[in-house]
């Protein structure tokens, strides 16, 4: 079945002036201009193509992959407002629409926005929306505690910042635990700290416990050497100029230099830690 606004693989079925037919199966035909036609194609042949509808209503096809397909979460750039809505580069020749009553408030031109893409299903219509949280899984969330997970900054509150977990589910990563400059829409890697009792999903950018400790370790140890064996940093120090240096948070470094101290590989005093020389 022929799935509109995501990648299809179609048979050719044959090659006109204008373009190629490709089969369809119940939906019928779908033209493919000849300006997407890749040379020396013939019937018979299978073809990746974006499945669309145009104004008139039909099905059509290009080669061309827009930067999100439907039911796909993505930060995108607004080219022009008019009376219906905001138009969106998607990376096709027809911008994407997010009509007026699926923003937040009116969204600026040039200005970037994450949206969720989804078939508008009365139109058959690719459209957009602003208004993410009702496009999240109503699912419980079935993540283990420390799994790795991908995930989009999508907004910041006066908690921290919420993040779309894995194109499905809502999380949050709370300020207080955020050590590195994060933006609207950035795309990065993180882990699960927690599943609330409301089905809610906790955060962190860094996994927890002493999973990270080990090589957190040999990251000290190696800065100590290249440094002379001594750095002014304790854990006393800002979170902000270990998270500089490690790229960890501070609980996370604390619970490393303590293991290092416990194996008198370190020495610490209120003016840094200290390589101990073998």
């Amino acid at each position: 079945m022929v799935q509109i606004g995501r990648i299809n693989k179609l048979a050719v079925n044959k090659i006109r002036d204008y373009g190629a037919h490709l089969d369809g199966g119940e939906s019928g035909d779908i033209i493919l201009p000849k300006r997407y036609v890749p040379p020396n194609c013939s019937p018979g042949d299978e073809i990746e193509v974006f499945v669309y509808v145009n104004r008139e209503g039909r099905m059509r096809a290009s080669i061309q992959r827009p930067y999100a397909t439907v039911g796909q979460f993505a930060k995108l750039r607004v080219v022009a407002n008019t009376a219906s809505g905001s138009f969106l580069d998607w990376g096709l020749q027809k911008d994407l629409l997010v009509p007026k009553k699926e923003q937040h408030g009116k969204m600026e031109e040039g200005k970037s926005y994450v949206v969720f893409v989804f078939l508008d299903e009365k139109t058959r219509r690719i459209t957009a929306s602003a208004k993410l949280d009702k496009f999240l899984s109503p699912q419980p969330p079935d993540y283990d505690e420390g799994k790795e997970v991908d995930l989009i900054i999508y907004d910041k509150t006066d908690l921290g910042y919420k993040a779309v977990v894995n194109n499905s589910h809502g999380g949050m990563v709370y300020k207080n635990e955020v050590f590195q400059k994060l933006h609207i829409g950035q795309e990065l890697k993180g882990y699960i700290k927690k599943i609330r009792t409301d089905n809610k999903i906790d955060l962190s950018l860094q996994p927890s416990g002493y999973q990270k400790v080990d090589a957190v370790s040999r990251a000290i140890l190696n800065t100590l050497k290249k440094h002379g064996g001594r750095i002014a940093v304790t854990d006393n120090s800002k979170p902000a100029e270990i998270y500089a240096l490690f790229g960890v948070s501070k609980k996370t470094f604390k619970k490393a230099i303590g293991a290092l101290y416990k194996k008198r590989l370190i020495t610490i005093d209120t003016n840094g830690i200290r390589l101990v020389k073998t």
